[in-house]
């Protein structure tokens, strides 16, 4: 198969969470029934919600891997007992104080934890801003959700591993603290919007992120993109059928979760050039202009260019400040 037809069966899922890139980029995956909740939003409290305790998830390997980078392998409840893996960028002078302000960092579908170090300057834009970076694995085709499961919920359980096992971990234990912010590119893009409507972020950002996942097509291309990207998974174990579940989707879709993102501060971006970022940037202009009906303050910003890591990261470049100032650090 040539490789732009390709690029374009994969790509076509700016799903709900699974947009996929041609051999490298798809996006997320599902939900289940009944998601995690904080205890306070952002909506209603201006801050960020203090997260639950959970003992359960267990660090099994703990490995740095230079001065600044440090790995950890986790084993989660949430996931069915099996073993993931999170990558922290540590500030300078890491173990003088407890309190880290914390920019989480999310990454696309196909992708995993190791694709921002990877695949971006991110660890040059942090050398110096006495920022911890989170870098935590979402999946193949994840979601940042809690999958559906046909009713029946269950593992793989996303967002319950995220906010209710990993955060309060890397608070308790490697020096992050309350002040957090949150970027996502592609299916992180989504999921940083998802996270950050629940409360436990001051600011977030999507670039080229699945914001619509219930706009004209998408889910078709959602069906497509868990097919091709994640050969063998039922897509409809992420948040079941897009009309006999319709509010399962809606509880995913950042669209229809925006009201939730009052108090937060707020960057979109997406491109214009090949099939993926045309659906995404009509996804972030629909989530956008509904923003601004609901007097919800974002910045956007909207270019010519194609869904892959040169655009993502002059992205991150662009809303960096805004991130950092958000949590105290400029």
């Amino acid at each position: 198969m040539a490789p732009r037809l390709r690029g374009c069966l994969v790509g076509a899922v700016v799903a709900g969470g699974l947009f996929l890139l041609g051999l490298a980029l798809l996006l997320p995956r599902g939900d289940q029934r009944a998601g995690p909740q904080p205890t306070a939003s952002a909506t209603e409290t201006g801050k960020s919600p203090a997260p639950s305790a959970s003992a359960s998830a267990q660090v099994v390997d703990e490995r740095r891997l230079d001065e600044r980078r440090l790995e950890l392998t986790i084993r989660s409840p949430a996931l069915g007992d099996e073993t993931t893996k999170v990558r922290l960028l540590l500030p300078r002078d890491w173990e003088s104080r407890r309190d880290w302000p914390v920019l989480w960092l999310l990454h696309g579908g196909l992708d995993d934890y190791t694709s921002w170090t990877g695949k971006t300057d991110v660890a040059d834009l942090a050398r110096d801003s006495g920022v911890m970076v989170v870098m935590p694995d979402g999946g193949k085709c994840g979601s940042y959700s809690d999958w559906w499961n046909d009713g029946d919920g269950g593992p793989p359980r996303w967002e319950t591993y995220h906010l209710r096992e990993l955060l309060p971990l890397l608070e308790a234990r490697y020096r992050a603290g309350p002040r957090r912010a949150i970027a996502g590119y592609s299916m992180g893009g989504q999921g940083a919007m998802l996270y950050a409507a629940k409360g436990y972020f001051k600011a977030a950002a999507s670039f080229s992120g699945a914001v619509n996942i219930l706009a004209p097509g998408v889910p078709q291309a959602v069906m497509a993109g868990t097919a091709v990207g994640c050969f063998g998974t039922d897509w409809k174990r992420i948040w079941g059928d897009p009309e006999a579940q319709r509010e399962i989707w809606r509880a995913h879709n950042p669209y229809d979760q925006a009201e939730k993102l009052k108090g937060v501060e707020l960057y979109v971006a997406a491109g214009e050039g090949d099939l993926v970022e045309d659906l995404a940037n009509r996804a972030a202009h629909s989530f956008a202009d509904h923003l601004r009906d609901l007097d919800i303050p974002v910045r956007t910003h909207f270019y010519r260019g194609g869904h892959n890591h040169t655009y993502w990261q002059r992205e991150l470049h662009r809303a960096y400040p805004m991130l950092l100032a958000a949590i105290g650090t400029r």
